[in-house]
């Protein structure tokens, strides 16, 4: 594959949206072609399992993990894989990583059976930079409530979730610091934008 997969990571509320926008229009600028995309949600399937699991009914642990990585599949299948074939730019909000953060450490699951079901789901396929929004869950709370929007069922969560789900991000960077940028989601937007643009440009040269 010839494109370039960049995931952007961390709890609700850290900014993820606003800075894929501003990566994915700075990559457009440079003539590439950018394929910006979520999880879940990212294709037909997607999106009504992304319905489902905000949204919907308590839905168990282990069909959760389940649900996302077949979501996942679909994903990569339908959207990132022919990107990265045809030599596009992939910015996608939330990746493998978010389902190690939230399953594997939020909940009560074994995190290397998460990480199986996932790697296989996509075909061992690891984004070449992934960008941690690390934001406590304080400052994410508050960020939602200014939105006035009514908190899906992640979100709506117990602090003590959050917690564990930050976490769990934090110990995946640190496992794999050649993969990760973790910044501060505290950090003025242009000041975060700059970081990734700087860990981004070096890889387009590559």
């Amino acid at each position: 594959m010839s494109g370039i997969f960049i995931t952007l990571e961390g709890g609700d509320g850290a900014g993820k949206t606003t800075q894929a926008e501003l990566l994915a229009s700075w990559l457009g600028e440079r003539g590439l072609e950018v394929v910006q995309t979520r999880e879940p949600g990212g294709t037909m399937l997607g999106a009504s399992l992304r319905e489902l699991l905000l949204h919907g009914e308590h839905v168990d642990d282990r069909a959760e993990a389940l649900l996302y990585a077949a979501d996942r599949a679909q994903h990569v299948s339908k959207v990132v894989r022919p990107a990265l074939e045809r030599g596009a730019a992939v910015v996608q909000d939330r990746y493998i990583d978010s389902s190690l953060a939230y399953q594997g450490a939020g909940r009560p699951l074994d995190l290397t059976e998460v990480r199986r079901i996932s790697e296989w789901a996509t075909g061992g396929l690891w984004p070449h930079l992934t960008v941690l929004l690390d934001v406590t869950p304080e400052l994410a709370q508050k960020r939602r409530e200014a939105t006035g929007e009514r908190a899906d069922r992640l979100e709506s969560e117990a602090a003590e979730f959050h917690r564990a789900v930050r976490e769990g991000f934090l110990r995946l960077a640190e496992a794999d610091p050649d993969r990760f940028l973790v910044l501060d989601a505290s950090l003025p937007r242009d000041e975060l934008h700059a970081a990734i643009i700087g860990q981004v440009a070096p890889l387009l040269a590559s």
